[in-house]
């Protein structure tokens, strides 16, 4: 799959006409292997991946197929083999553990088909902790925390811990805390998997609407057509390898052109 964008050389991110990243994620030619020990597994083949800034995209294929570990890897939180892979323009490469680290609290969020709130936290404790972990002050914390829980509907639970709420509201919950350190991009794997198709589409409209209200870059690893429905694109994996990927109708007009060059560059 080629990418679309002017390559300057090997280890620079493509740019756009002004010169700035052509993307806001973009892989290039990444393989990731497991050794189990008694034998390697290629989970990632040469895969070339771009997301636009503000595009909401879904991986789909079927188990086993590398979504998640395309993820993982995107993300930074598994090291690749080989390729390279550029965040806003920004090598992974060269970052160091605790830089990689940092850039991951500060610009990036996550959610999870298992919801890792804290048990023994309230809702609110729940959102603040990463901005704790990253030495933010409690009081700003705290009001940070109770805006990204009001921006969820879920201002009035703030003090319920995770067994007193539904399924719902954990990933409420769990999506407000993504969304409580400003990030760029957020990261989801298989965010409804574990809700009923109602829940599950309430969750989704209120991504779709984070989405286009803010901006925000979605990557959502899924088995569920309903997901890729709502996406701007889908792109389809198997066997470690991009295989294809669709626009849906339904996407933005300012990214439809960008879009669409990256579909018909993968195409041709």
């Amino acid at each position: 799959m080629a990418l679309f964008g002017k390559k300057s050389n090997g280890v620079e991110p493509s740019t756009s006409q002004d010169g700035a990243p052509a993307y806001m994620i973009e892989a290039r030619d990444v393989v990731k292997t497991y050794d189990t020990g008694t034998n390697r597994i290629q989970a990632l083949r040469s895969v070339d991946f771009a997301v636009a800034r503000g595009e909401m995209v879904a991986v789909m294929g079927p188990s086993g197929c590398g979504k998640t570990t395309l993820l993982n890897c995107l993300s930074g939180l598994d090291d690749v083999d080989s390729g390279r892979i550029f965040l806003e323009g920004q090598d992974l490469a060269t970052l160091s553990d605790r830089k990689r680290t940092d850039y991951r609290a500060r610009r990036m969020g996550f959610i999870f088909q298992v919801y890792n709130l804290l048990p023994v936290l309230n809702s609110v404790e729940n959102v603040e902790l990463p901005l704790l972990v990253s030495g933010v002050r409690p009081k700003v914390a705290r009001e940070k925390s109770l805006e990204a829980l009001d921006t969820v509907g879920l201002r009035e639970w703030a003090t319920h811990r995770p067994a007193e709420l539904s399924g719902g509201q954990r990933q409420r919950v769990t999506i407000a805390r993504s969304l409580v350190n400003d990030p760029a991009i957020i990261w989801a794997d298989e965010p409804t998997g574990a809700l009923d198709s109602k829940t599950a589409e309430d969750i989704l409209a209120l991504m779709r609407d984070l989405n286009q209200q803010k901006a925000l870059t979605f990557v959502l690893v899924t088995h569920d057509q309903g997901v890729g429905a709502l996406c701007d694109r889908i792109v389809r994996m198997r066997d470690g390898e991009i295989v294809g990927q669709d626009v849906n109708s339904h996407a933005p007009a300012q990214r439809s052109a960008v879009i669409g060059d990256m579909v018909g560059a993968a195409r041709s």
